[in-house]
C-alpha cells in the first residue's frame, strides 16, 4: 500500500516534512523518508523529495513520523459543556498526536441532558462543536429508546454516523453506581426498558441498516460496553458491607472481571442470533474479559469481533494510579490483569488502543467525603498520553512501531469508515504526529491542555513525546505548543479517498 521510491523532481508542494523516520502499519520498523503534502493530502512519501517551490519545509530531524492517531473512544461534553470540551479537550488531543477523535454521544442525563429523537439532538451537537475543535471529529451514537432504532438508517445516510453503542450495564445501574430510576436517567418513556431485549432490537436495527446499505456494510458496526448490571449491584453491596477494601481496589472488586466476561458472552450470542457480524467489544479491562472475547470468536467465527483496550488500563493499576481520579468504568484492575492485557496486545488479540478520554474536573469528580470511591464520578482524560504512553511501554516490551501505528491509527480507521485516515501514504489525509522517541519526561496534569486538574498518570515517567502534530497539513502542535485557530472538521462517514488502497 505504501509508496516508497526516489522523488528527484521539484514539485510545488504545500508542505514537505524532511528527514523523518516514517512508521506505517505494514512494516515493523520505521524507514527514512520525506513526506510531501498538497491540498491537505499526502502527495508522496519517499527519500530525497525536492523542496524547491515548496511553500513550507519542516525538518523532522530524524524524529518518528506516525500517522495521526485515530482515537476511537472519547467523551466530549459528558461532564463539561460540550462547546468547552470541544475546544479544550481537542487541544489535549493534539498534544498526544491525536488528529481524529470519535466521541460517544447519547441522549439522557449528562451530555446535553435531554431526550428525544436524534434528528433533533444530533444537529444541536454538530452546531455546538462546529468551528471549535482543533482536530477532526465524529460521533458514535447510542440508540437509547425504541424510536432511536428506527432512526439508524437516517443517521447513516443523512449524518454519516456509521457506528452505534449499547451500554449493557444501564439496565439497572447508573453511570457511577446503583440507580433506582433508569427511565429518568436515560430519559425514556415509562413503558420502555433498556434491557437485553432492547439490545437485541438495536442489533437487528443495525443489521437491517447494513443490508439496506450493502456498500457500507463493513463500516457499519455496533460497540458494546460489556458489564453486567446485576452482578455489579450485588458485588457493590458485598464490598461495601465487608468494609475491607477501599479506593480503586474496592471499586474493581465491586465490578468484578467475570461481570465483563458474562456480558461479552451475552453480547456475542445476541450478535449470533441477530446475524450482526460487526461487533466491537470496548475497553476490555481484564484477563477474564479478553478470554471471554476470544472464546466467543471461536464459538461464533462468522462474527467479526474487534477488541479494544484503553491506554489507562495498560499503564496504570489499582495501586500505581494516582488517587481516586483513576475511577473509571470498567475499573482499573490489579497488576495481573494489566500484564494479561499486554500479553493480548503483543500476540495480536487486541485490535486497537484508545484513551476513553472523559474530562472530569475535580469539583465534579469527587464527592463528600472525597476519599469515598463510590461517591466519585467515573472517567478521566488521557488522549494526550495515548501515543507517548503506548510507545514508552510498548517498545519496552518488544511491541514493534508498526504495530503501534496499526493499534492507534490504521485498525480503528478501517473499522469506522475513515477511509482517508490512518496511514502515511499518497492519497491519505496529511495527519502526522512527530515523536521524539528518546525524550524522557514526567507526566504532570498542570502541563496538559485539558481542563482536568489531575491525572491518574501523575508522576509517571514516559520516554517518548509528541513534539509536532499536523492535521491535513495544518501545523496544529509546534514544538509542544498549540498553534493557530481550530481547523478540525466533522467526519461524515464513510470519509472517501481519491486513490486506490
Amino acid at each position: 500500500m505504501t509508496e516508497y521510491g526516489l522523488a528527484d523532481t521539484a514539485t510545488e508542494y504545500d508542505l514537505v516534512v524532511k528527514n523523518a523516520r516514517v512508521v506505517t502499519h505494514d512494516h515493523d520498523d520505521a524507514r527514512p523518508a520525506d513526506i510531501a503534502v498538497s491540498g491537505g493530502r499526502i502527495a508522496a512519501v519517499a527519500p530525497g523529495i525536492a523542496v524547491e517551490g515548496a511553500r513550507r519545509v519542516v525538518d523532522a530531524g530524524g524524529r518518528l513520523a506516525f500517522p495521526g492517531v485515530v482515537d476511537a473512544h472519547q467523551h466530549w461534553g459528558i461532564y463539561n459543556p460540550l462547546a468547552e470540551d470541544a475546544a479544550t479537550e481537542s487541544r489535549a488531543c493534539a498534544q498526544g498526536g491525536v488528529t481524529s477523535a470519535l466521541t460517544y454521544m447519547r441522549t439522557g442525563r449528562y451530555y446535553l441532558n435531554k431526550g428525544g429523537p436524534y434528528a433533533d439532538f444530533l444537529p444541536e451537537v454538530l452546531g455546538v462543536v462546529a468551528g471549535r475543535a482543533h482536530v477532526d471529529h465524529g460521533f458514535h451514537l447510542a440508540p437509547i429508546s425504541r424510536g432511536h432504532i428506527d432512526e439508524i438508517p437516517d443517521l447513516i445516510e443523512r449524518f454519516g454516523v456509521t457506528s452505534f453503542k449499547v451500554f449493557m450495564f444501564y439496565g439497572s445501574h447508573g453511570l457511577h453506581g446503583r440507580s433506582a430510576d433508569q427511565n429518568a436517567f436515560l430519559m425514556i418513556p415509562e413503558d420502555e426498558r433498556y434491557d437485553y431485549a432492547h439490545f437485541e432490537f438495536v442489533m437487528r436495527g443495525v443489521q437491517a441498516a447494513r443490508e439496506r446499505f450493502p456498500e457500507l456494510a463493513d463500516e457499519i458496526s455496533l460497540s458494546l460496553h460489556c458489564e453486567t448490571a446485576e452482578i455489579m449491584t450485588a458485588y457493590t453491596k458485598l464490598v461495601e458491607e465487608a468494609g475491607e477494601l477501599s479506593g480503586l481496589a474496592a471499586y474493581s472488586a465491586s465490578r468484578p472481571p467475570h461481570s465483563e466476561g458474562l456480558a461479552v458472552s451475552i453480547a456475542a450470542y445476541l450478535a449470533h442470533e441477530t446475524g450482526l457480524p460487526t461487533i466491537n467489544l470496548l475497553h476490555l479491562s481484564s484477563r477474564k474479559a479478553v478470554d471471554a472475547a476470544v472464546r466467543m470468536s471461536r464459538a461464533f467465527p462468522h462474527i467479526d469481533f474487534r477488541r479494544e483496550v484503553t491506554v489507562g488500563h495498560l499503564l496504570a493499576d489499582i495501586t500505581t494510579a494516582h488517587g481516586l481520579g483513576g475511577k473509571v468504568n470498567p475499573p482499573l484492575r490489579p497488576r495481573d490483569d494489566v500484564e494479561a492485557l499486554w500479553e493480548y496486545v503483543l500476540d495480536g488479540t487486541v485490535d486497537w488502543v484508545v484513551s476513553d478520554h472523559a474530562c472530569c474536573r475535580e469539583e465534579a469528580k469527587f464527592g463528600e467525603p472525597k476519599d469515598d470511591v463510590f461517591l466519585a464520578r467515573s472517567g478521566f482524560g488521557g488522549a494526550e498520553y495515548l501515543l507517548p504512553g503506548l510507545i514508552t511501554e510498548g517498545t519496552r516490551r518488544g511491541l514493534p512501531l508498526g504495530r503501534i501505528a496499526a493499534l492507534t491509527s490504521w485498525n480503528p480507521a478501517r473499522r469506522y469508515g475513515l477511509r482517508t485516515k490512518g496511514a502515511l501514504a499518497p492519497g491519505f489525509d496529511a495527519d502526522i504526529a512527530l515523536v521524539d522517541p528518546d525524550r524522557t519526561w514526567t507526566v504532570h496534569a498542570a502541563e496538559s491542555e485539558s481542563t482536568q486538574e489531575y491525572t491518574p498518570f501523575e508522576g509517571f515517567e514516559l520516554t517518548a513525546q509528541v513534539t509536532d502534530t499536523f492535521l491535513r497539513g495544518h501545523h496544529i502542535l509546534r514544538a509542544g505548543k498549540i498553534t493557530g485557530e481550530p481547523v478540525g472538521a466533522y467526519l461524515h462517514r464513510p470519509v472517501g479517498i481519491t486513490t486506490g488502497w
